[in-house]
């Protein structure tokens, strides 16, 4: 039996998630010219195996969503009205930085450019949530992060079944645990409004390239690190089942 709430915030959800959708669903690749060729065109040989315009984009759409995913975890730690809600700021926050960490090493043996900051949507989405507080900040947060992750989840699985990079296969199976524990800590607050999030996922629309494009890094900017609160140590790889109440 599920349990689907509606909040004050629904309005203001649903804007959001429509712009946020699109930053996931058309990755750019940064510091590289868009070719002819689909994804699974062959970009470089390196030692850990065969790297395509797939594995590129997949690399650099974990960073990008590190960026903005990564300070809202921060915010719900320090603004979430509930238990729960901190907690999922917590695996936001420990996640992220494991990503990132992961990406910036992988990036570096691969000669992958990453971004430094987040593209003109993400950011005006972020800033948008800085500006709501109380239930609406939580009801907000946990929508538009439960339909992203949601969405990226089946790609991480089309990219771990398909490509031939070591490396990539790394990345994907730390994404793989890391997302679904997101999921599972955001449907833990009870908040999730799980028929506009079966909608959303699969209705993002096209916006310019440069409102979902991260800005590339200036030469010789030093790669931003994304980084966990000294003493905060959770476990982003084993996640407990969601409890629903009705359940009970």
């Amino acid at each position: 039996m599920r349990v689907t709430r509606a909040t004050a915030g629904t309005a203001f959800v649903c804007g959001a998630l429509v712009l946020t959708l699109t930053a996931l669903a058309y990755p750019t690749v940064l510091g590289v010219r868009n070719t002819t060729g689909g994804p699974d065109r062959i970009v470089a040989e390196t030692r850990y195996g065969p790297l395509t315009e797939a594995d590129r984009d997949f690399v650099v759409k974990v960073r990008a969503a590190g960026l903005w995913e990564h300070p809202l975890g921060l915010l719900a730690m320090e603004r979430g009205t509930t238990p729960e809600m901190k907690e999922a700021g917590e695996h936001l926050v420990v996640g992220h930085s494991r990503l990132d960490a992961t990406c910036r090493r992988i990036a570096i043996e691969l000669g992958i450019t990453l971004p430094n900051r987040a593209s003109p949507q993400q950011q005006r989405f972020v800033a948008s949530v800085t500006g709501s507080t109380g239930k609406q900040f939580d009801t907000t947060a946990v929508n538009i992060m439960r339909v992203t992750h949601g969405q990226i989840f089946p790609a991480i699985a089309t990219i771990r079944a398909n490509t031939g990079n070591s490396l990539v296969r790394l990345l994907a199976d730390q994404a793989n645990d890391t997302v679904l524990d997101h999921i599972t800590v955001l449907e833990k607050t009870g908040l999730v409004n799980f028929d506009q999030t079966n909608f959303q996922q699969t209705a993002a629309p096209k916006l310019p390239a440069d409102q979902v494009t991260p800005p590339a890094p200036q030469p010789g900017e030093p790669v931003l690190s994304l980084t966990q609160p000294p003493g905060l140590d959770v476990n982003t790889t084993s996640p407990a089942p969601s409890t629903d109440p009705a359940m009970r």
